[in-house]
């Protein structure tokens, strides 16, 4: 195993790694183009994700300065107790080892996620997909130039240009020591790691979120943040899918009819329950099985409920666990339903889009983990950690 390296060292590569990229703007760009012009398939948000631009290089490079900027995540005293027999026993924070982490078609990840696993003392193997592989391929190479400047081995961020077989070859006989893998994607590339992986796996999972309306909302509010979650970018996880109306809410009739217009200028497909699908330009839907898809996609689902608690029990059952949000100014009930709802996030009067490293304050994130265990939620440096006992005695037995 590599030995571990001094933050300072870590910062230096992180440095030198955000002005490469500045440096190296224009052939990112290039290659990425190769790749963009390249992809052939009909996925828009997978395209959209694919696609670098100034703005994505600029997060890239802010990304990398700003885990500079924060404080080492490697051992942090979490506990420190002394035995009656004298040896003293504290736990501290440690990196996990070897972190795998696999990938569709976004190249940004090949920098964030990598610089946060970086920085939290691991070893990092990238497993991009085939559509961004142009762009993957360059940006290790700037990721090894910064290594091999501080006189660091370039071992230490590994790229598996693997197809699909090998992959799944590797996850069940890996070739080197594999700590924890961690996969960002859509529900077959979390489902085929779950399936073959060895060891433990951060599952990113999927999004689907739910907007509850309630009876006491504001409905300008409403309106706003409904637009907001479903249309500013479709290609993310913290997008909005299911809207739920409360059928008490007052003035519901032109709220849906004005809900409908504004997701109209965005070319929205709207899909209604049978009781929403009679307004104009709701279609009802074909199959239940819908309340279960994230879309990523300019398509949402409307539905009626008669209670906060129908609301959470539907959230409950069909979203991905992800975010949820109430629009309401009643503060018992937006407590009632953010308590019991089973999100990461969960929100009153605002944006699910905000589920996300940068915003919470986390200066990036690995992943937006939707299990329970370790962590759950966004998934920044101080996340990407587990924990190590160092016991100090003088010849204590037991």
């Amino acid at each position: 195993m590599n030995k571990l390296l001094t933050t300072q060292q870590k910062n230096n590569v992180l440095s030198t790694m955000a002005q490469l990229i500045d440096q190296e703007q224009a052939l990112i760009v290039a290659a990425n183009t190769i790749d963009v012009e390249s992809y052939n398939g009909d996925d828009l948000a997978m395209e959209k994700r694919l696609k670098v631009d100034d703005a994505k290089i600029a997060g890239m490079i802010l990304s990398l300065n700003q885990l500079v900027a924060d404080s080492e995540p490697i051992g942090k005293e979490l506990y420190n107790f002394t035995h009656e027999n004298g040896m003293n026993m504290i736990n501290k924070t440690a990196p996990f080892g070897t972190v795998l982490i696999i990938y569709e078609s976004r190249p940004d990840v090949t920098v964030e996620a990598a610089g946060i696993a970086f920085k939290s003392g691991n070893k990092i193997l990238l497993k991009g997909g085939k559509e961004s592989l142009n762009s993957n391929l360059k940006i290790v190479e700037l990721w090894h130039k910064a290594l091999t400047k501080h006189n660091i081995s370039t071992d230490w961020v590994e790229y598996l240009n693997y197809d699909r077989v090998k992959t799944q070859a590797f996850l069940e006989n890996p070739t080197q020591q594999l700590d924890l893998i961690v996969p960002r994607g859509g529900e077959r590339l979390i489902e085929f790691v779950k399936k073959n992986a060895k060891c433990p796996v951060i599952v990113s999972g999927r999004g689907n979120n739910f907007v509850y309306v309630d009876s006491e909302a504001d409905l300008d509010v409403a309106l706003n943040i409904i637009n907001n979650g479903k249309t500013s970018n479709i290609s993310v996880c913290n997008a909005v899918d299911k809207v739920l109306i409360n059928s008490k809410l007052e003035n519901k009739d032109q709220f849906i009819k004005t809900l409908v217009d504004k997701l109209l200028e965005s070319n929205v497909e709207i899909l209604g329950d049978a009781v929403l699908s009679t307004y104009d330009n709701v279609s009802e839907y074909d199959n239940e099985s819908i309340w279960y898809k994230e879309f990523l996609d300019y398509k949402i689902v409307i539905g009626s409920v008669n209670s906060t608690e129908e609301a959470i029990a539907k959230s409950n059952k069909y979203s991905g666990g992800h975010s949820a949000v109430i629009i309401t100014k009643n503060d018992e009930t937006a407590e009632i339903f953010m308590e019991n709802t089973d999100c990461a996030a969960v929100y009153q009067n605002a944006s699910s889009r905000f589920t996300d490293g940068g915003q919470f304050g986390l200066g990036g994130e690995l992943a937006i983990s939707t299990d329970k265990l370790h962590h759950r939620g966004p998934m920044g440096l101080h996340h990407l950690v587990t924990n190590k006992w160092y016991v100090k005695g003088n010849g204590q037995i037991r």
